[in-house]
């Protein structure tokens, strides 16, 4: 071969490997599921909470992926440890490279308030479809507030999930669910990270206590992300099908829907 033919190859390899690279990429900011999104179809985003990584949400998002639904775990900078506007600005950049017109939102902890944050741009409310917050410290969290106490130089974004923080008095000033979605907020009374628990409650959501629903569940914060009932009530709720209010008539279901492989 010649060289000028060999320049001629190696140059075409370079162009056919930067391509895939692209795709690739192209690819990552999608979301998961076969082919690109069909019209009108609406992706669902999961935000974990402090320190949390997409490990931490799989059993969630694997629970949502088997419904149907295109899940796209939104990483966030610094594991969600930094300033919580930061993880908002990430959200907004993964809801963007959905190119969907409409998205549901499921916020974990602190990645709740993220939500919200991302939510109180007006036009951001419109274009969310339904919201489901999981344990979310709407209103503060004790343990944050001691944090703050000991040295706030140190706690970045827990400080700002303390009761009282300007960014949480900010955020609850006015309208705590912003027109557009249909907010759900389902927390447990057992919750020993978000303290008192009753502060996940928000005016003008559907505000669910799993106690409420199965009166006999022993659920922990971290297992908002993993048991079947919560699953449950996050399926229904994101299909629109969930009873309004669900009660304990519904646990069984409720139970047997977050459990099912799809």
């Amino acid at each position: 071969m010649s060289p000028r033919r060999r320049r001629l190859v190696a140059g075409l390899a370079v162009v056919a490997v930067l391509a895939a690279v692209a795709a690739l990429a192209a690819g990552l900011a999608r979301p998961s599921g076969p082919g690109p999104l069909a019209p009108g179809e609406t992706p669902v985003l999961v935000v974990p909470g402090y320190n949390g990584t997409p490990a931490s949400v799989g059993t969630l998002a694997a629970r949502l992926r088997a419904a149907g639904r295109r899940v796209v775990v939104v990483d966030l900078p610094d594991r969600g440890t930094g300033d919580l506007r930061a993880s908002a600005t990430a959200l907004a950049a993964a809801v963007d490279h959905t190119g969907a017109a409409r998205v549901d939102l499921v916020g974990y902890s602190a990645g709740g308030v993220v939500v919200r944050l991302w939510l109180a741009d007006p036009a951001r409310a419109l274009r969310a479809r339904r919201v489901v917050l999981l344990g979310a410290p709407n209103h503060g969290t004790d343990l944050a507030g001691a944090a703050a106490a000991l040295d706030a130089g140190l706690c970045a974004s827990s400080c700002q999930l303390a009761p009282g923080s300007a960014l949480l008095a900010e955020l609850n000033r006015d309208d705590e669910t912003p027109p557009g979605p249909a907010f759900f907020s389902i927390w447990t009374a057992l919750d020993q990270t978000v303290i008192p628990p009753a502060t996940a409650a928000l005016d003008g959501a559907a505000n669910i206590r799993v106690q409420d629903v199965c009166p006999s569940a022993r659920l922990g914060h971290g297992d908002l992300v993993t048991s079947p009932l919560t699953l449950g009530l996050v399926v229904e709720a994101l299909d629109g099908t969930l009873p309004d209010p669900p009660g304990p008539d519904d646990c069984a279901t409720l139970r047997a829907t977050g459990a099912a492989a799809g």
